[in-house]
């Protein structure tokens, strides 16, 4: 049984469609890279199963239950994580103060536990740890917001555009601390991305996305060498 399963989800803001009966499967420690432009649906779909984003038709399945009527904090209860586009990371608050908010959904005995997992994927946030989260860079907010995400402890985790605005020292960085995450603890990962080439090398599957609706999908390494991907998103 999938972990998770969107079944023709349909986002609407109004007259605007975000995505247009678009159907995936997320599998129990698969990593799906969801793939396409600026607009396409990509963050809607995330947003729908979070809860954040108004779906009238389809409904999404967690372990084989609809989540359609279920606020989003219990969505995290459930055990989904999400890290937004753009970080939104809390700019005033420290660095600590920031994982506590992520830590919501646990035990707070187990909190310092937690944090010292989050500081042992990124240790350059126990060296920010007092420090406020605006005056961290890029790269550090968008530790900071995978890691906030990682302390609900999720089984599913949604990354909404992680590599946005970043260079491609960082981006290969952050790259290679969600595959050691990913193994480490067996998570489920749909990963939003318009950076084609980073997505494709670190999915499983993927699916392409074009205004909406799902044009292609199938194992990562093949999508990334059709012609068609090349041509479109991978400068080839």
């Amino acid at each position: 049984m999938p972990r998770l399963e969107l079944r023709n989800v349909s986002v609407r803001y109004g007259a605007i469609v975000g995505t247009d009966d678009l159907s995936l499967t997320l599998e129990p420690g698969q990593t799906v890279a969801l793939v396409g432009s600026n607009g396409a649906g990509k963050s809607s779909t995330l947003k729908a199963i979070m809860g954040l984003a108004p779906y009238p038709s389809g409904d999404i399945l967690l372990d084989g239950r609809s989540i359609k009527e279920v606020r989003t904090n219990d969505i995290v209860h459930a055990g989904i994580g999400y890290s937004p586009e753009g970080r939104r990371v809390f700019t005033a608050m420290t660095v600590l103060e920031n994982l506590k908010v992520g830590a919501f959904s646990r035990p707070r005995k187990e909190f310092a536990a937690d944090v010292e997992r989050v500081y042992g994927y990124f240790p350059r946030l126990k060296e920010r740890a007092s420090q406020r989260a605006g005056s961290l860079s890029g790269g550090e907010q968008q530790m900071l917001a995978i890691g906030r995400a990682l302390m609900s402890r999720p089984s599913i985790f949604l990354l909404d555009e992680p590599s946005l605005g970043l260079a491609p020292v960082i981006v290969e960085r952050i790259g290679d601390v969600l595959k050691e995450i990913q193994r480490a603890e067996q998570l489920s990962v749909l990963l939003s991305e318009q950076n084609a080439a980073w997505a494709l090398s670190i999915a499983d599957q993927a699916v392409i996305v074009e205004l909406g609706k799902i044009t292609m999908t199938g194992p990562a390494k093949e999508i990334a060498q059709d012609p068609r991907v090349q041509k479109a998103y991978l400068g080839i």
